[in-house]
């Protein structure tokens, strides 16, 4: 199980650097049922494996010249903050049990696994039904699109805090639509931004667990060489195909975790 917890480790570092996203939301998956590790702990561990990975994507982006840096900040501003509030303060005040009557038990590893799941069908439609931008023009100088942008960072910080889901999913059509920025500069700008919410948000979370630093930097190098792998790919292969492809697994990962949790 250790050895198939790093393969899927390194897929979802093959992912970040294919198709842009989409890989993050199985860390959660893969730490709980491959790995064991309890789902509350899981979504700590997500945001720093996510964070780190992101981050070199991000690095490896703005060599290219794909991250709007003063975007990411912006974005940053009000994510950033969001995170760090959710994963410091609010996380620690939910109980384990959240409802406990005769004829429900719900507690909140179970809740933050169907959450996760609802997150993970969301991601696959978004992946499915996906399409190519054709946009090329870049501004965040309108007033109403900044306004947009600080509150969709709110949002975008919720899901990260709450799940430890990076949010790419979410991020790049935000990026593309309302700042009708071109593909390359949203997957880029992106991972800046997810890296600076997973990262913040897991020193929102220190003191408050006890980590296993062996399990969590040897799963982050291999979900960081599978990011080199995925950049390698993206040169050879079609993106969009491959986006469709993984939003159809998700989905069936999504549903078998409500499946899993409600009836099983």
């Amino acid at each position: 199980m250790l050895l198939l917890g790093y393969f899927l480790a390194a897929l979802v570092g093959i992912s970040l650097g294919l198709i842009g996203g989409g890989g993050s939301i199985l860390t959660v998956p893969i730490l709980v049922y491959v790995m064991g590790v309890n789902p509350v702990l899981a979504t700590s561990y997500s945001l720093f494996i996510v964070g780190s990975t992101s981050l070199v994507g991000a690095v490896n982006n703005y060599r290219k010249g794909f991250v709007d840096i003063k975007t990411a900040l912006l974005f940053g501003l009000s994510s950033v903050t969001t995170v760090f509030i959710t994963r410091h303060f609010i996380m620690p005040a939910i109980p384990e049990v959240l409802i406990n009557t005769k004829y429900l038990h719900l507690t909140q590893s179970a809740a933050t696994m169907i959450l996760f799941a609802l997150l993970m069908l969301l991601a696959s439609i978004a992946m499915i039904r996906g399409k190519k931008d054709a946009i090329h023009a870049r501004t965040t100088s309108n007033k109403n699109e900044v306004i947009k942008l600080l509150w969709y960072g709110i949002l975008i910080g919720l899901v990260t805090g709450f799940l430890g889901a990076g949010g790419g999913f979410l991020l790049i059509p935000a990026l593309v639509i309302i700042l009708k920025m071109p593909m390359k500069y949203a997957i880029g700008t992106s991972l800046l931004i997810i890296a600076l919410n997973s990262l913040v948000g897991f020193t929102g979370d220190l003191g408050h667990f006890v980590l296993d630093w062996k399990l969590l930097f040897s799963l982050t190098i291999i979900a960081i060489i599978g990011i080199f792998i995925g950049g390698f790919l993206a040169k050879r292969i079609e993106g969009e195909q491959l986006k469709k492809a993984f939003g159809w697994f998700v989905l069936a990962m999504g549903i078998y975790i409500i499946i899993k949790e409600i009836f099983i």
